[in-house]
């Protein structure tokens, strides 16, 4: 995936989505605009409102959106597993039915795994300031300090660990045992990554943000348990439970494999 001057169909892009059919379409066909793109999964997490119609619509207009429903609602956590299973993409990345993340911005943060360079990319909103709208204050705060946080236990960088784009090599993300709930899927994965090893980067981003009124969903409640999975995740799971297999990135292997390697390897018994 070296070469960028060829576009290769590689990209799986999830879309979770929850009573979101105000903005769901416009999102998708954005992401239809993507050269790189192979496949999109949204997955309707048993909206109340035309979402679901919405989403069978855009499937029946383009092959490459394939849709999976919830028969309840089981938060976004549990909607991006059901989307991560139906990938088959080598760079999977998650992308919110609303406006916040706009999908031309796409190629810039998956563009360091398709140079090589990473393995998986968060999109910054803070880490070099673009087109941001001027929300909340007490959010700002919230998600420095659980980015602050995060960053003590997991002893990298980041600077956005709550962002919604986050890109992976395809291999990761599928091998992933994830078990936390509602918005916990951000600091789970965080810690997860972290403990494999791997090459992480950061690109800027611009971020289009919502009030509760336009539909924003997280609060207070979520804030308080992703402190909880930041200590859950990061002192009590280790990297063994955390990947089904241990993937192989890039075709080398990784630090934490080798280091799992080692610990196995029989000791070599030497007679006088």
């Amino acid at each position: 995936m070296s070469n960028t001057t060829a576009p290769c169909p590689c990209l799986s892009v999830v879309i979770p989505a929850y009573n979101e059919e105000v903005t769901l379409a416009e999102v998708v066909r954005k992401v239809l605009r993507l050269e790189h793109l192979l496949e999109v999964v949204i997955v309707d997490d048993c909206s109340s409102d035309r979402t679901g119609g919405v989403a069978r619509a855009l499937a029946a207009e383009d092959a490459r959106v394939h849709v999976a429903r919830h028969e309840r609602n089981r938060g976004k956590t549990e909607a991006l597993k059901t989307g991560f299973a139906q990938t088959t993409g080598e760079i999977v990345i998650v992308q919110d039915a609303d406006l916040e993340y706009d999908p031309v911005e796409i190629p810039e943060v998956i563009r360091p795994i398709l140079e090589g360079q990473a393995d998986v990319v968060y999109g910054s909103r803070f880490l070099v300031r673009r087109a941001t709208r001027v929300l909340y204050f007490y959010h700002y705060l919230a998600n420095k300090g659980l980015t602050f946080f995060s960053n003590l236990l997991t002893n990298i960088n980041l600077t956005d660990v709550e962002t919604g784009y986050k890109a992976f090599r395809g291999d990761i993300i599928r091998q992933m045992t994830i078990t936390s709930s509602g918005f916990g899927f951000e600091i789970e994965v965080t810690a997860k990554v972290a403990k494999l090893k791997c090459a992480i980067y950061e690109v800027p981003i611009s971020y289009y943000g919502r009030t509760y009124d336009e539909g924003k969903k997280i609060g207070f409640i979520d804030a308080v348990a992703a402190g909880w999975f930041v200590l859950r995740f990061n002192l009590f799971w280790g990297v063994e439970a955390s990947f089904r297999r241990m993937p192989e990135l890039g075709g080398r292997v990784t630090p934490a494999q080798a280091e799992m390697a080692a610990m196995a390897k029989p000791t070599e018994v030497i007679e006088a």
